[in-house]
This record gives structure tokens, sequence and C-alpha cells, in this order.
């Protein structure tokens, strides 16, 4: 059988193939009104087509745990009861294709209150419904954004139980696994790195207190969330930096942690706390991070990164690289990459029965 095509068990929730789908902000919500941060039209029918493409696990993009924590004002919102019931619609509908729905929750510390990308992603002013951006210390991303307030520690406690709260309201709304964000220089990943955090308190200096908030976040959401569903965390394995930055011997160690404290599955990516550094970006780039993981320790990985060919993804699964594969820009550009990859290694995958003459 294809490695691609294996199911694949956490817990006791069984993913049908290896290929999913990782979070891809669509920044296509409401910014403000009743409907603020709940999933659209658009959310519904590009995570449906997936599931018809045959994706065995599609991870919602971040969806924050507050409205300060959206990226940009069109960002999904998981903080209130009827973000939860419109997600809904979507969870149902992936669940009847066989695909397992998956939410990523989320906080962007001083990424926040950036306007959509093809606008420009800059800053954005609170007439542009922007806010002000909080973080672990007053330190700018980059000359374009400004410098975020510093966390109290009574409101990092607040931002923990943001985190829990979200968790409950999407076990509601119907996802079977929920992926805390850690990567790509948002808040949590914004604590780990010395880069961004230069607190003097519990929360900074040491690798312990750099790591004590993103682990307080993972042990109040397993706490809320069941014993039998799994809980992934994701990650940047490094900051791409020389020196001060978080590395890749910080992560193995981390990955270590999270497995005493929960987590089910490392979802491995690079880079994003940094301004202006140089990342070797190319087919494959991240995978051999997600490879050390799985070699050194016992969590399982899933790698992302420029992964677009059907041989290159069996090749990564087949060689023990990863336990699964994480195909964004390929999806995007081809929503049933599954059912095509599947003709073309002889493996089997959900077709619905309206696309019976597709098989």
């Amino acid at each position: 059988m294809s490695a691609l095509f294996e199911p694949y068990t956490l817990r006791s929730l069984t993913i049908p193939n290896r290929v999913w789908m990782p979070p891809m902000c669509q920044y296509s919500a409401a910014p403000d009104g009743a409907d603020a941060g709940a999933p659209q039209d658009w959310h519904f029918a590009h995570y449906a087509a997936r599931a018809a493409g045959g994706t065995g696990l599609i991870i919602v993009e971040a969806t924050a745990v507050s409205p300060e924590g959206r990226i940009s004002p069109y960002d999904l919102g998981i903080w209130n009861d009827t973000q939860a019931r419109a997600f809904r619609r979507t969870t149902d509908f992936l669940k009847s294709q066989g695909t397992v729905p998956a939410i990523q929750l989320a906080h962007a510390g001083r990424k926040a209150s950036t306007d959509r990308p093809w606008k420009g992603g800059a800053p954005v002013t609170a007439d542009e419904h922007g806010w002000q951006p909080v973080a672990p210390s007053p330190v700018s991303f980059d000359e374009r954004h400004p410098v975020p307030t510093e966390l109290t520690v009574e409101q990092i406690r607040e931002i923990v139980g943001q985190f829990a709260e979200a968790a409950r309201r999407a076990l509601n709304a119907g996802f079977e696994i929920a992926e805390l964000h850690g990567a790509h220089g948002y808040l949590i990943g914004e604590f780990l790195s010395p880069h961004s955090n230069k607190r003097t308190d519990a929360y900074g200096g040491s690798y312990e207190n750099r790591t004590r908030f993103a682990l307080e976040v993972v042990d109040a959401v397993r706490a809320v969330w069941p014993e039998d569903k799994p809980l992934f965390f994701r990650i940047s394995a490094t900051d791409w930096l020389e020196e001060a930055g978080w590395t890749a011997d910080d992560t193995v160690r981390f990955a270590g942690e999270l497995k005493e404290h929960g987590i089910d599955l490392l979802d491995v990516s690079t880079g994003g706390n940094a301004a202006g550094v140089k990342i070797p970006v190319g087919p494959g780039y991240q995978v051999p991070f997600a490879a050390r993981v799985k070699a050194e320790t016992e969590l399982p990985v899933a790698a992302v990164g420029l992964i677009t060919e059907v041989e290159q993804a069996e090749k990564i699964l087949a060689n023990g690289e990863a336990d699964a594969v994480l195909l964004g820009r390929e999806l995007l550009r081809d929503p049933s990459w599954a059912r095509h990859a599947a003709r073309e290694l002889g493996g089997d995958v959900h077709v619905p029965d309206q696309y019976h003459r597709s098989v």
C-alpha cells in the first residue's frame, strides 16, 4: 500500500490518509458587527472543496482566541458562541466526506492588526478596524510594525484562559483535533524565542522561563480537550538566525516536553519571527527539521514546506521522515490533489458519489 494512503491513528481517532491541509488564512471574515470573525460562504466552499477532493485532514486556518489575537481584522475567531455555531456547517460537511476537521487556535501577538496580504499587509489604524498589539516584550517585528504593549502577568494568565475557552468552543463546533499555533512569530512563538522575548520575570530569560507560557497554554487546553481526541502543536523549528534565536536544538528538546504535556503531534514549520533573514526556500526545505524531531524523540511529526509532487510526498513518508505531509499552496492550486495522487499510486481515497464518473 502507498504510504500516503495508509490510515493514521492518534488516540482514538483514525485519519483516513496522510494527505493533510495546513492552516492557511483566507482573510475573508467580517471585521466587525454581529458576525465578526465568523466563517462565511467563502470559508465553507474553500474547505468543502478540499474535503470532496479526498484530503484526509483539514486544519482550519489560524482562528483567534480573542479579537486582539487576530492577524488581521478579517481573520476567523472563536472567542464567542456565535462564531462556534457558524463553524458547524463546515465541520458537518467535512465529516460527511470522511475528512477529519481540525482547527488551529491562535494569537498573533506583536504581528496582529495588519491588512490583508493582497492589500499590502501593513499595520492598520483604528479607523481601519485596527488595534494596539500586545507581546511578551515591547519589541516591534520590523520598522513597519508598531511597538507592542508588554503583557502583564495577569494578562498572560487571561490569554491562557482564552485558549482554553476557545478549545471548549471548538469542541462544541464539531472539531476533532485542535492545534496550538506556536509558529511563525505569533504570540506563543514570541515567548519561545530570545529574539522577541526580553522579559526578566518568570516568562523570560532562561529556556525554562521562555517555554513556560507555551506549556501553560498546552496544559490549559489539554485539561478541557477530551482525552480521546488529539492535540497538535505547530512550531517554527528555527528562527533562521545565527545567534539569539530559537534553534533546531531547542525544538528537539521542547518536543519531548510537549509530548509529556499531552501533545500528540508536532506540525513542523520554520521562520516568521525575525524580519529580513535569509531562508533557503526550495522543495521540501523544512522536511529535515521534522525528520530530526521524529528521529530524536518519540513525538509524531507532520512535514510542510513546498511539498508539491506525488513522488516527493510519498518518499518523505516511505523514508520515515514524517508521519504525514501538509500541502499548502498545492492544495490551493488543486483541491483534488489527494484523488489524483491516489490514482497515480494505486491508493484508495474517498470519492463523492456525485463524482463517480471521474474515477
